[in-house]
């Protein structure tokens, strides 16, 4: 999937994460992750980017990442976000299927 913009999700409060995504083309995936428990969870945290990415089937994103403690399904939640606003999907959050197919 090719990202068409760049995309703002999330927020600087404790226990959230904003994340900033960019079309990085041609560069394959660049994550930046700055979070206040990165020595315990970073790995984490950048394998569910990571995932997330795959499942959209995004081969080339700058990702910024700004964590304060956010747990892991709030990650995947703002990527998922970010995704469908830098792909400019539009997407019916109330439906279950992630990835804006019916």
């Amino acid at each position: 999937m090719e990202l068409k913009k760049p995309a703002l999700v999330g927020t600087l409060e404790s226990s959230d994460v904003q994340i900033k995504l960019f079309p990085n083309p041609g560069k394959g995936i660049d994550i930046d992750l700055q979070s206040v428990v990165k020595t315990l969870f970073g790995d984490a945290i950048e394998a569910t980017i990571r995932e997330v990415l795959k499942n959209f089937d995004v081969k080339d994103a700058r990702v910024e990442v700004y964590d304060k403690g956010a747990l892991d399904f709030a990650i995947r939640a703002r990527m998922e976000c970010a995704v469908c606003r830098a792909a400019e999907i539009h997407y019916d959050w109330g439906k279950e299927d992630q990835h804006g197919q019916n």
